[in-house]
């Protein structure tokens, strides 16, 4: 299923240089992407359009009518970076339709949830971001990312700002507990440096770890410090697509416990159940906790 389809091509347009329309025939919503929970460098702009950066590659995307986005990229980009980025190629109107009528919880989570995506995001980005993520809000993970990225990363420049990308594992080779707190990293600091010296050394090498079964795959990203079986989870789920691992957050226990009689449903999901979580964490996060009070 292609769920998208380039329109055409141009040079200006937003924000300068080449940019293409797009029209994706799937369920996408950029605001629930951005407030999944999983992407905490993807961000809203003043003037309505969106912006995502992975490794040097930053992306703007303006909705122009329903399932019309102005994307600026080269076409290249768009098809080698940014459909396996956005999962493109995964049909989620699909699973939404064909995982309904198994669980009513769940159902009323897809129905809210539909056009949340997993985004495909790099490991190493993945590996620290949540290892940061632990008892953390949102908006101080965010904080904590940007300030590791302003320290450690080398700039993006685009047609229209500065950016700064997510630091290597080469980049902060030399990070000291000093430079790492004064990041708001606090207890996260010990953990983010064994991560750093792993990763440098060869310890654990995380495009040969891409390859292994699910549950290998998880062993081996809990031998870092401070990395326990959720947050092996959320890497195996957003950086590397295994759609079955299902990361059980204070949202999801909560979900769980509250909503479905103190019994998981994604056992009923098999190989989508960590696409479920999402339609989850999205509904409990944003509509249960806010009639929670």
């Amino acid at each position: 299923m292609v769920s998208w389809k380039k329109i055409c091509t141009r040079q200006g347009g937003l924000r300068g240089g080449v940019w293409m329309q797009v029209r994706i025939q799937d369920d996408f919503d950029l605001d629930k992407i951005i407030d999944s929970g999983q992407c905490f460098r993807g961000k809203r702009l003043k003037d309505g359009s969106y912006r995502f950066i992975i490794g040097e590659a930053v992306i703007y995307l303006h909705q122009e009518g329903s399932g019309r986005y102005e994307v600026t990229c080269e076409p290249e980009s768009w098809e080698t970076i940014w459909v396996p980025f956005f999962d493109l190629k995964r049909c989620y109107r699909e699973i939404a339709l064909s995982e309904s009528g198994k669980h009513e919880f769940v159902d009323q989570a897809i129905a809210h949830g539909r056009g949340v995506r997993l985004l495909r995001q790099d490991p190493w980005e993945m590996l620290l971001t949540f290892i940061i993520s632990q008892r953390k809000s949102i908006p101080a993970i965010i904080k904590s990312v940007e300030a590791l990225s302003e320290k450690y990363g080398h700039d993006i420049v685009t047609g229209q700002e500065r950016l700064k990308a997510f630091p290597t594992p080469e980049e902060m080779k030399d990070a000291t507990e000093e430079e790492l707190a004064a990041c708001g990293l606090g207890y996260r600091v010990k953990y983010i440096l064994d991560a750093i010296k792993k990763v440098n050394s060869g310890e654990l090498n995380l495009q040969a770890i891409a390859e292994l079964p699910n549950d290998i795959l998880l062993e081996k990203l809990q031998a870092v410090m401070g990395v326990g079986i959720k947050v092996a989870n959320c890497i195996a789920l957003f950086a590397y697509g295994r759609t079955a691992c299902v990361p059980v957050d204070v949202w999801i226990f909560r979900a769980i416990e509250k909503e479905c009689g103190g019994v998981s449903p994604f056992s009923l999901y098999g190989e989508n159940a960590g696409i479920i979580q999402q339609y989850i964490f999205y509904y409990e996060r944003g509509v249960i906790g806010r009639k929670d009070g």
